[in-house]
């Protein structure tokens, strides 16, 4: 819980420490989801692994010294992109979850992992609306993880939407101020 709180936290203030902090949480919730038949979860939590590491070299990348990748909000085909990767993501997903596993929530299941792979991929290209995503994710997955028995993971969750909510108006900020920079 704490190395995923401290993910969201470096996110929120755009520290590259997002990405190896998050990489703990990840692992560890792999196992916990296997074992607490959330399949979906688990493979968001390894989806993030990948794309922690890919993320990772995003950010890492500099242009003259400064990072080249800056906060952006979505253009209207970028949201509707977001939009069919999102449906295409829980169609996939809970096809399986119903089909392959003993899941007892495959749409619910199928529903968290596919906003949380939305919002981790708008996360890695620095899109403002990935904290949009991940609220989503969020008031999904406290119910979900509460049903589960997994109230830690529930509390975390509802950790997680306050800082969703707060990196949402964070960087939504460091847009304004950007945008004020170069007029």
């Amino acid at each position: 819980m704490v190395a995923g709180i401290a993910s969201v936290i470096y996110s929120r203030k755009e520290n590259i420490l997002v990405f190896p902090v998050g990489l703990i949480s990840t692992v560890i919730y792999i196992y916990l989801y296997i074992t607490h038949g959330l399949y979906a979860d688990a493979s968001v939590n390894f989806y993030y692994t990948v794309m922690s590491v890919i993320g990772w070299l995003m950010w890492a990348r500099k242009t003259d010294g400064h990072t080249a990748l800056l906060i952006t909000s979505s253009s209207k085909k970028e949201w509707w992109q977001a939009v069919v990767f999102f449906a295409v993501c829980w169609l996939i997903l809970f096809m399986v979850l119903k089909n392959f596993t003993d899941s007892t929530v495959p749409q619910a299941d199928a529903f968290t992992s596919a906003a949380a792979f939305t919002g981790m991929w708008l996360m890695n290209k620095k899109k403002l609306e990935n904290w949009v995503w991940w609220i989503i994710t969020d008031l999904a997955s406290i119910p979900l993880n509460f049903y589960k028995h997994l109230v830690f993971t529930s509390f975390q969750y509802a950790v997680f939407l306050v800082l969703a909510t707060m990196g949402y108006m964070t960087w939504r900020e460091k847009i304004r101020t950007q945008n004020a920079a170069t007029l």
